[in-house]
């Protein structure tokens, strides 16, 4: 959620092993023998490697057809793809440009080339690619719906909705159209029509299978006592620290109620389900009724922006760890600083990191600040960045002593302030009815809505929106002069336990 041994090499006595030629020669490697293959069926086993997955023996390939043909538009397509998918995203748009600029602009391309714009947040470019390819194929959904995922990116939500509903007109089972369609009409805060449209997710081409094939139900909200409810807890960590809420609703329809997750997530769903009821492998499950993915609660619960169950803290953390991490903080910040608990970077195989995560050295105006301490919550290969820092604010780097989220929910309950871009750390901190501070790219997250500081989720969220696609500058200027204002964070953070600065609570 084996591997064969290694084959061994096989080793002829010395004086046998050697076959000789004629002229005393040893005979040629076959590796070393030039075999002509032509063009067209070399791009063909190119173009195979790929969609298999064997991206080096395809650019490998691909680089032989452009030694003896460097201007050809489908090889040079084609490599930037591999480039792409390798990582090398400068050299696919070089590559990919080419191409165009060779003769090949036709809508396919030019959706790809969109693409890779996005990625490199050359986002006038990537409309005017996702527009080009439309006006070349205005009977493709598929240009319509890469249309509207760019301009969600550049929050432009409207013609983002416009777009995929026209790509609904042309298919109307197009499933990425209606994720599209969902996810503008959420951050609009449509939720009612949104939520409907949110359950094509699943059914999206390349979508992670929630679970295995099953002729049981999806559960319609109606309760029962007859049976199993299983719940799955899907998608991220922090959808799952945002739905679980849902599960007394849950179990008041449904009495008895089990839940498949990552183990990860078990230190949260204990606290509202009994630990015999917490499955972390599929086998293991128990027989069941019904099931339902916990991200699908809201729509059966009927979840609209003025009714969200904010019942917080619906999370705490275990006293006895508390204690421990009290203790340790004690020794290591000292007790006239403000505890700042800080995270830069989500998990980098999130399909939205690039836009929501920043670096540790982004944080400067808050390290400059007197009387800080900020303590690293930072996990992950971007914990690296705690060794480059050099702020005024002493910065505690005990990420890697935090085992899991109990630990991480004790730490929490010793700080005075959370800020952080949008990861799972700000949904438990807020979960747990804690000041945190959520920093976010111009284009969010649905659930964090548009042109707002608060969030109907949860009520000791504050919002620092950017102003410029993957520019952090201006935000993290603005917290640094809320943070630097001690009756702005004490507004902020009324009646949530901000320690004052003697360090008692």
């Amino acid at each position: 959620m084996g591997q064969n041994s290694p084959a061994r090499d096989v080793v002829a006595p010395p004086d046998e092993a050697r076959l000789t030629r004629p002229d005393g020669q040893p005979p040629q490697r076959a590796a070393e023998m030039m075999v002509p293959v032509p063009m067209a069926e070399l791009f063909t086993i190119a173009a195979q490697q790929e969609r298999a997955g064997k991206l080096e023996e395809a650019d490998r390939l691909l680089n032989h057809i452009l030694a003896v043909a460097p201007n050809q538009p489908d090889t040079l397509h084609m490599s930037g793809i591999v480039a792409f998918r390798l990582g090398r995203q400068e050299e696919a748009l070089a590559k990919m440009e080419q191409a165009i600029a060779h003769g090949v602009d036709i809508a396919l391309y030019l959706r790809n080339i969109c693409e890779v714009y996005r990625t490199l947040n050359r986002l006038d470019d990537a409309v005017a690619a996702a527009r080009r390819a439309a006006e070349l194929a205005p009977s493709d959904p598929l240009c319509l719906h890469n249309l509207a995922v760019i301009h969600y990116e550049r929050a432009e939500i409207d013609e983002s909705i416009a777009c995929a509903e026209r790509a609904l007109m042309m298919n109307p089972d197009l499933a990425g159209a209606h994720f599209a369609r969902a996810e503008g009409l959420l951050i609009k805060g449509d939720l009612e029509r949104g939520w409907e449209e949110y359950e094509w997710r699943f059914r999206i081409a390349d979508a992670t299978r929630m679970m295995p094939p099953t002729d049981k139900p999806q559960w319609d909200g109606k309760a029962f006592a007859d049976g199993t409810l299983l719940l799955v807890a899907d998608q991220g960590f922090g959808d799952v620290i945002q739905f679980c809420r849902y599960i007394p609703w849950v179990r008041e329809r449904c009495p008895d109620v089990a839940i498949a997750c990552s183990a990860e997530m078990v230190p949260v769903l204990r606290q509202f389900l009994p630990k015999d009821k917490i499955f972390l492998r599929w086998e293991t499950r128990p027989p069941f009724k019904a099931f339902c993915p916990l991200s699908g609660l809201p729509r059966l619960h009927g979840t609209r922006v003025d009714n969200v169950p904010v019942q917080t803290p619906y999370l705490r953390a275990d006293p006895a760890r508390v204690a421990i991490w009290a203790d340790r903080l004690r020794r290591l910040a000292p007790s006239s600083h403000r505890r700042i608990g800080i995270v830069w970077a989500g998990r980098p195989t999130h399909n939205n990191d690039r836009r929501r995560s920043a670096k540790l050295s982004d944080f400067a105006p808050l390290a400059a600040l007197p009387g800080v301490a900020l303590v690293s919550l930072q996990k992950g290969p971007s914990m690296d960045q705690a060794g480059r820092y050099f702020g005024r604010a002493p910065l505690i780097n005990i990420g890697a002593e935090v085992r899991d989220y109990d630990d991480t929910m004790a730490l929490l309950e010793c700080l005075d302030l959370v800020v952080t871009v949008d990861t799972s750390v700000g949904h438990l901190a807020a979960a747990m009815g804690k000041p945190v501070w959520i920093l976010l790219a111009t284009s969010p997250d649905w659930r964090w809505l548009l042109n707002r500081e608060d969030s109907p989720w949860y009520p000791t969220v504050r919002l620092f929106r950017q102003t410029v696609p993957r520019q952090w500058s201006d935000v993290f200027k603005n917290v640094a002069t809320l943070l630097a204002d001690p009756a702005t964070v004490l507004r902020a953070t009324e009646g949530s336990g901000f320690r004052n600065h003697t360090g008692s609570r």
